[in-house]
């Protein structure tokens, strides 16, 4: 594997192992708040930051020994609005810096596995950063907890949806009936 593309894949695993224990974080904080459906959202967001680190991990199969990852992370616990405002700033850098720098990389460098695992977390976070937005309305305008149903976590790509299932992942294909559930 080139070095840039191993470099970003180490760093985008870093990054988004340390996502998946701050939701968890604060999905516990937004429950004690009085924010359950926060609190759920956190914790199926967690689950599929999970997923994009697993895909990176993979990816990294052959790389063994130690590496120095340089990933960004919010820090800080605070309120629940205060933590969903953290949380749609970590997935808009990812969006709109992180991923489509380290996807054309990966394209460049003709890393196919690299460039599939960051297409995916790339479209996994618009769908969390468009679901923290919600949330935080919801928590700052009624300062009531965000009224939502069923989200559901895609477990090849991290895909995020909340309500009804399409039949398929309409990012990578997979079949409605393996999705896991956070209701």
């Amino acid at each position: 594997m080139h070095p840039m593309t191993s470099s970003n894949l180490h760093n985008a695993y870093g990054g988004e192992s340390m996502a998946h224990m701050r939701y968890i974080i604060w999905a516990e904080a937004a429950e004690k708040e009085g924010f359950p459906n926060v609190g759920r959202l956190f914790q199926a967001v967690s689950r599929a930051e999970l997923v994009h680190a697993t895909n990176h991990f993979h990816e990294l199969k052959n790389e063994t020994g130690d590496a120095l990852c340089a990933s960004g992370g919010i820090f800080g616990l605070g309120p629940t609005s205060q933590n969903l405002q953290g949380g749609i700033d970590g997935e808009t850098f990812e969006i709109n810096e992180m991923y489509p720098a380290y996807l054309e990389v990966a394209r460049f460098q003709g890393e196919k596995g690299a460039e599939k695992s960051f297409f995916y977390a790339l479209s996994a976070e618009k769908t969390h950063a468009e679901l923290y937005t919600k949330a935080k309305k919801a928590v700052d305008s009624t300062k009531k907890d965000l009224v939502s149903g069923p989200v559901h976590i895609c477990p090849i790509c991290g895909w995020t949806h909340e309500g009804e299932l399409p039949e398929k992942c309409p990012v990578c294909g997979a079949k409605k009936s393996v999705f896991q559930t956070f209701a």
